[in-house]
């Protein structure tokens, strides 16, 4: 293949960007988030990938991969997708590492897409041409009225489906998602998440009083690292409930043993934890060989895109924090139009542009 253009700068950044008001969920609590942006350039293009992680992630892109890619061919994304993944051996890839290299792989992905000047859904090709979404908060640190305004809110806007946040109380986890079906109404689908917060008993008794306000999905009813419990409590939720999990899945080795063991009725991967676009693609295979329906976890932005190229993609997470900080961040962020995210194909990459000066405040 005639070589396109060489790599000659790699650049990070970590931004900090506060919540619109102290949040939680069950095992979690948190009045801010970090984005680490990548930038490469090659030729006369610049590719921008991110992740939500810590700023030192930002150092370990440029002390350790902004060497070791600079100077290769753009387009070559394996090759230099395996070596960052060699690079990291001894420190250990789960974790912060991972939502490095994720970083990085996701601004190669822009970057390829941009030299070859088409948009990133039409360089994957696409298998749908727009991906349906469910608005997901309700922290458990909001009140009811709070809740209740979040989630009808969304339904308003045509989204079909919606998820809240439990697990700090039991009790008043029951009240809240009664709360929640009727500020939605009986038609739009209504999920949980528990973070891990609750024991396996635990678990499948309050399934058995979710199903009473029509749960479709519950994600994380124990901890995703408890294979063996999410297989128990898939296995005796009443009908029509559904096991998510997934979200903190770090290669394809976390998946395949998330699936083997049966433990899931919807897998989850985020681009911005599983080695970027090459591992979520590779998650996304595997659901498939599975007969697995698929989910992207938070990030719609990057997301969109990647969902509309993926056959076994179900439904994605429209994360409140990320749906405002990429809307205060990119031009080109997509939204929801009833209930989906359609990527602007005329858009070279990820069609996303970003909005510098406004960033400039929360630069650590």
């Amino acid at each position: 293949m005639k070589e396109i253009a060489r790599i000659r700068q790699v650049s990070t950044t970590a931004y900090t960007i506060p919540t619109d008001r102290p949040e939680s969920d069950g095992t979690f609590e948190w009045t801010s988030t970090t984005m680490v942006l990548v930038e490469i350039l090659a030729g006369d293009k610049s590719g921008l990938g991110f992740s939500y992680t810590d700023a030192t992630a930002a150092k370990l892109v440029q002390s350790d991969f902004a060497p070791l890619i600079t100077g290769r061919n753009a387009v070559d994304i394996a090759s230099a997708h395996g070596d960052m993944v060699r690079r990291v051996r001894n420190l250990g890839r789960p974790g912060l590492a991972a939502t490095a290299i994720s970083a990085v792989d996701n601004a190669l992905w822009d970057l390829k897409a941009k030299l070859l000047g088409v948009s990133l859904l039409d360089l994957l090709g696409a298998a749908r041409e727009e991906a349906l979404i469910y608005g997901s908060g309700g922290f458990t640190s909001y009140d009811i009225q709070e809740l209740q305004s979040q989630l009808s809110g969304w339904a308003e806007e045509g989204i079909s489906m919606v998820k809240m946040k439990i697990g700090r109380d039991a009790a008043a986890d029951i009240e809240r998602v009664r709360a929640a079906r009727e500020a939605i109404g009986p038609s739009v689908r209504l999920a949980v998440d528990a973070n891990g917060a609750y024991g396996r008993k635990e678990a499948l008794a309050q399934a058995r009083h979710f199903a009473e306000q029509d749960v479709c999905w519950f994600e994380e009813p124990v901890s995703s690292d408890d294979l063996e419990g999410l297989r128990l409590i898939r296995d005796r939720l009443p009908p029509g409930m559904r096991v998510a999990a997934g979200e903190y899945g770090y290669d394809a080795d976390y998946f395949r043993h998330m699936l083997a063991a049966g433990a899931v009725d919807v897998l989850q991967a985020d681009a911005t934890r599983c080695l970027g676009i090459t591992g979520f693609l590779e998650a996304a295979t595997l659901a498939a060989a599975h007969h697995v329906p698929f989910s992207f976890h938070c990030a719609p932005a990057l997301h969109a895109s990647l969902a509309c190229a993926v056959p076994s993609f179900w439904v994605g997470e429209y994360f409140h924090d990320h749906v405002r900080i990429e809307q205060m961040l990119f031009d080109g962020a997509p939204r929801p139009v009833h209930g989906a995210l359609r990527p602007d194909r005329s858009r070279p990459g990820l069609g996303l542009d970003f909005k510098r000066s406004d960033a400039a405040r929360y630069a650590q």
